[in-house]
């Protein structure tokens, strides 16, 4: 079916009018597209986040006891626990740059599937550990598979789903990532360190099998010139009624305009250059924050902050994650990215200070003394902080990643921005424990400010708002056109 053809019949359902041609086409095709499948296949690809979110989170219940085990072998030290903690972000940058070779080779479904192997040798040499080297080995595999998906599951998301709902799917990426972490707190009050990694490998293996249910994305499909299995792929996400011949064609008329492959010279283009920029500086900002410092390290800094139960703080900490993720995922689609990011990074800036002065007031005049009468000033910032973050950093970086990048530069930029967001993750979680000995722990929570601040700045300056805009409409607007 012609593009033209389609678009002279679809009409306002109104008058009988025909609406501007962009809104007809868009409207009238939306409102016959179904989204069973499309949550369906959605909900299979992101038991890869749940999988990493086990994987982030695993350390802080597990590090206290290894550092308290019997066993010599296996007992942590300060330095090993800071290395156990924060190797899983080496592995997760080297996937980040695997990941962008294969879902370009192979495509996004294979390589999903294929990146669930890591995540479950890498617990089973966890769970086999019999000195700190096998736990070092195990994390870095987990890091490995951690950062393939980081990467494929949000291409996966944004290229199968439609303007209307990619916001809230992609947003469903943060969510099953601290649905994990919360789940792995939540199993560590009860379970020992080895039961612990054996739950941790459940999502991967149900991720491995229920991929094989749900199709290959239509845009690398129409990339590898595959026409037929990507509308028989848009058929099974937009439902029996919707005409996806006209979606099959617009998008394959995108892929025409710029070619097939990607090319060192594509740099030089503003289309490819200025959304690279952007999403490399989201990742950098994201990291800087502190987050993945203040989940790594939760039960640690509230025993820091003197709470007696601080394994049960860092539950709730995960469950205000939960929830607030949830909030953005919800909202996302109808507030924009943009503001929620600048609203994200005044509530977090607001709160690190806040738990900045809260550190120092403890420690003085007598840092030995617990200040129980100021207890509430650090669950309140850390609660703060969580939800910031969960309504705007957390979710947005890796769903604008997903969105801003011309297809045939989606696995290599992408790869760039994944390699960017996990090399800083260890960065800032490798040093964490050095900058709360060097700027005291107020100092680090202040710097921590700062870059939130810096966050607000470059979000209101730089990034665009991509709500409401298909794929290809976004790429366009990049390089200076009116859009598709």
């Amino acid at each position: 079916m012609d593009i033209q053809d389609e678009r002279t019949r679809l009409l306002d359902p109104e008058d009988g009018d025909e609406l501007p041609a962009e809104l007809s086409d868009q409207g009238a095709y939306l409102s016959k597209v179904r989204n069973r499948n499309l949550y369906l296949a959605t909900l299979a690809c992101v038991l890869g986040p749940m999988s990493f979110g086990f994987v982030l989170g695993y350390s802080s219940p597990a590090i206290p006891e290894l550092a308290r085990i019997a066993d010599p072998r296996l007992r942590l030290d300060a330095d090993q626990a800071s290395w156990f903690g924060s190797i899983v972000t080496v592995g997760a940058a080297a996937g980040g740059l695997l990941g962008g070779w294969m879902v370009g080779r192979i495509g996004r479904k294979l390589t999903l599937m294929f990146c669930s192997l890591p995540f479950v040798f890498g617990f089973t040499v966890i769970i086999a550990a019999q000195n700190v080297w096998m736990l070092y080995a195990g994390r870095l595999l987990t890091g490995l598979a951690s950062g393939v998906t980081s990467l494929v599951v949000p291409l996966y998301i944004s290229e199968m789903a439609h303007e209307r709902v990619r916001g809230t799917l992609g947003s469903c990426v943060q969510l099953m990532v601290v649905l994990g972490i919360m789940g792995v707190y939540l199993a560590g009050l009860y379970l020992d360190w080895r039961w612990l990694a054996i739950c941790s490998s459940i999502p991967p293996t149900l991720l491995m099998v229920c991929m094989c249910f749900v199709p290959e994305s239509p845009r690398f499909l129409l990339s590898q010139g595959k026409r037929r299995e990507a509308e028989e792929a848009l058929r099974f996400l937009r439902g029996p009624d919707a005409p996806v011949e006209w979606e099959c064609a617009r998008i394959e008329s995108a892929c025409d305009e710029q070619g097939s492959s990607f090319q060192m010279s594509d740099l030089k283009d503003p289309g490819v250059y200025k959304p690279m920029v952007i999403g490399i500086m989201l990742m950098v900002f994201q990291q800087m924050t502190g987050i993945n410092a203040i989940m790594f390290y939760a039960e640690t800094i509230f025993e820091q902050a003197h709470f007696k139960e601080s394994d049960l703080a860092s539950v709730i900490v995960g469950l205000t994650q939960v929830i607030f993720t949830g909030v953005a995922a919800i909202i996302m689609d109808r507030a924009g990215r943009k503001l929620l990011l600048i609203i994200s990074g005044i509530g977090m800036a607001t709160s690190t200070t806040s738990f900045g002065v809260y550190f120092y007031l403890m420690s003085k005049p007598n840092p030995g003394e617990p200040h129980t009468d100021l207890a509430w000033l650090a669950l309140t910032s850390m609660g703060v902080f969580i939800t910031g973050f969960a309504l705007g950093w957390g979710p947005i970086p890796w769903l604008v990643m997903s969105e801003i990048f011309p297809s045939k530069a989606r696995g290599v930029a992408s790869a760039a921005c994944v390699l960017t967001n996990w090399s800083m993750a260890f960065l800032v979680t490798k040093t964490f424990q050095d900058m709360m000995g060097l700027l005291t722990s107020a100092g680090t929570f202040w710097l921590f400010a700062s870059m939130c601040l810096l966050n607000v700045l470059f979000t209101i300056a730089f990034v665009p708002e991509t709500k409401g805009k298909t794929l290809e409409q976004i790429e366009a607007n990049f390089r200076g056109e009116s859009g598709p």
